[in-house]
């Protein structure tokens, strides 16, 4: 059974260009330009580029005409399990799960994509969004924005800690993780904790591989702003208010 924890938070304040935007005015450019020109009010008072509005609450008028308030963009986190593909269909025709056949259906939502893959063994936090703009910030490398693994591993996890810190070399480049910690967990296996900011394919695993480890178990357990907690293996939520100021800030 896939759980879902329901929200009841407002949704947080958001620019006025960006709200012209998803209300399908203008594009966040012509919005600005709007905004600037003095054409646009919030309650009857003309607006300022770059101050907010509540979604929810404010009166927003075009030269006069009212804008009319949308739903605002889904923001969704799930807990990806291994064995679930981060795509919207099996590309094998093997019809095998993939992570939107795990949103339950009074969260689906027209356009919802996924904002950084996971591979089809890794698990742990997967944002989902309508918001194609943020989705790109968030992923795009010139953002930097930190993801961070758990790896359980076999091998000699303390030195390839070390070379971790200093830099392991990869086909496509280094990898320096911006934080490492290592830790016995018994039995001969280790957790090794990486925080990374590139997200390159499979880099967690290419790099454990490339420091001699043999990797049994990836989650991920943080991305950006959002951690992992409790939420159950299959279960989506959607972000707190909070979280979504976090996500959708300067996007």
């Amino acid at each position: 059974m896939i759980a879902v924890a329901e929200s009841t938070a407002a949704r947080p304040p958001v620019r006025v260009q960006r709200a012209l935007a998803h209300a399908g005015i203008a594009s966040r450019r012509r919005a600005d330009e709007l905004v600037a020109a003095g054409r646009v009010r919030i309650n009857g008072r003309v607006a300022v580029v770059g101050e907010t509005v509540d979604p929810d609450r404010d009166d927003l008028t075009i030269d006069g005409s009212p804008v009319a308030r949308t739903r605002g963009e889904t923001w969704l986190v799930m807990h990806k399990p291994s064995g679930v593909l981060t795509t919207a269909r099996d590309e094998r025709g093997a019809s095998r799960r993939t992570v939107f056949d795990l949103v339950p259906p009074a969260l689906r939502r027209p356009g919802l994509r996924y904002v950084g893959r996971l591979d089809y063994m890794t698990e742990g936090v997967l944002l989902l969004t309508t918001d194609g703009v943020a989705a790109h910030r968030l992923t795009h490398p010139s953002h930097a924005v930190a993801r961070t693994y758990i790896a359980t591993v076999q091998g000699n996890a303390v030195m390839a800690a070390r070379e971790f810190r200093r830099g392991i070399e990869l086909e496509d480049g280094p990898v320096r993780p911006r934080d490492v910690a290592v830790r016995s967990v018994g039995n001969r296996r280790w957790e090794i904790e990486l925080t990374i900011t590139e997200g390159r394919t499979h880099e967690v695993r290419r790099a454990c591989e490339a420091a001699g480890l043999r990797v049994e178990r990836l989650v991920r357990t943080r991305f950006g702003p959002v951690e992992l907690g409790i939420l159950p293996p299959g279960s989506v939520r959607p972000l707190t208010a909070t979280e979504r100021q976090l996500v959708e800030s300067d996007s």
